[in-house]
């Protein structure tokens, strides 16, 4: 199996660029189904404390084994965000296909969507569904997205002729829409699923904190982002769009206590680590945490983490903002080492997994950066 080509060493610049960021996947490696159960999933442990420059301190397991790698004390710290159903396809007053997906409410009937063919659906003009449905599209929010206004409950017509938004590399649709759910997910409200999290069982999780591993839930609805690669030529030309989280009080309060009590926050996630951080930099910038709100923060090499001490997630989209988020975490616990030592790193970390037969994004294995 071929591995994925670390991008050439490149001078230090201060300004890193998206293409530093790319590697080369075969699509043989893409998962297109979960695995039985949920956590006979792979499990890679990188170490960063441990690891060198494009050298990474690795161990193999499975995400069954999850807790050989916990102690008593640690938090897990999961998002309990509920994926819609939020793909709708219907006709164009026009003529000729339609697809909307769901991003967010912004009004009793009006949601920013994703609308495709995006140039032949102008303001004004409508999408017939299936269920006898109308959605009118009012104008352009931001980017590539558009404002559609329902006529009646967009729940109501959701749950009616609404597909899970699965993302579009998988294109095997045989597997039931609970298994893009996480077994704990309940506020419904993102467009796309938390996928750390879907290598969870409800027994692991009790014999996790049945071996005295405590578990916090928080918020956070996943948008746009998860579908948009980088833009621009550097990183910091991208955008992160906002995102709604929460943080509810008795999540703070064990948050805290496994802080005084010397445990470890362990982040079950991209979309967890972007909302503890974004608690942890209101609680430093107001003496007050920031318990809900929208979030727009865009974790970048180097960056110092204040709330997170290790991370569970999936294998990532080359070119991604969650890739970069990942390297920064691990340029964190490498004693010294610049962001692209870090990047070559993680990705002699994928080229590893990929050797081992790993499979990747979504509905693919996992990784416990510690």
């Amino acid at each position: 199996m071929s591995t994925p080509a670390s991008p050439q060493p490149q001078r230090r610049t201060a300004r890193l660029r998206v293409d530093d960021f790319d590697y080369a996947l075969p699509e043989a490696a893409i998962a297109q189904v979960p695995v039985e159960p949920r956590d006979a999933s792979h499990l890679l442990i990188l170490d960063r404390r441990r690891s060198k420059p494009g050298a990474p301190a690795l161990e193999h397991t499975t995400f069954s084994r999850l807790g050989d790698w916990l102690r008593p004390g640690d938090l897990l710290v999961i998002n309990d965000s509920r994926v819609i159903p939020a793909r709708l396809h219907g006709t164009r007053s026009g003529g000729g296909a339609a697809e909307v997906l769901l991003l967010r409410g912004v009004g009793p009937l009006e949601w920013e969507a994703l609308v495709r063919p995006s140039r032949r659906l102008r303001i004004g003009d409508r999408a017939e569904l299936a269920s006898g449905d109308s959605l009118e599209m009012l104008g352009t929010a931001c980017d590539a997205t558009r404002i559609v206004r329902f006529e009646r409950d967009p729940e109501a017509v959701m749950a009616a002729v609404g597909e899970m938004p699965l993302p579009p590399y998988i294109r095997d649709r045989s597997s039931p829409p609970e298994r893009y759910q996480t077994v704990y997910a309940q506020p419904p409200g993102s467009a796309a699923a938390p996928t750390a999290g879907l290598h969870f069982t409800a027994n692991l999780l009790a014999s996790l904190q049945a071996a005295g591993i405590r578990l916090a839930r928080l918020t956070l609805h996943v948008g746009l982002d998860t579908f948009r690669p980088l833009e621009g030529e550097f990183i910091d030309q991208h955008r992160i769009h906002t995102e709604w989280y929460e943080v509810p009080s008795d999540a703070a309060t064990v948050i805290e206590e496994t802080r005084a009590d010397g445990g470890r926050v362990v982040a079950v996630g991209t979309t967890s680590v972007r909302v503890l951080e974004t608690a942890a930099r209101g609680s430093r910038d107001s003496n007050h945490p920031l318990h809900a709100g929208w979030t727009d923060l865009y974790i970048t090499p180097p960056y110092r983490f204040g709330a997170v001490d290790a991370l569970i997630t999936n294998f990532h989209l080359p070119r991604s903002s969650l890739l970069l988020l990942v390297t920064a975490f691990v340029q964190a616990g490498m004693t010294g080492a610049d962001a692209y030592q870090a990047r070559d790193t993680l990705l002699a970390a994928y080229a590893q997994a990929l050797e081992a037969g790993y499979r990747f994004f979504s509905f693919g294995d996992a990784m416990l950066v510690v």
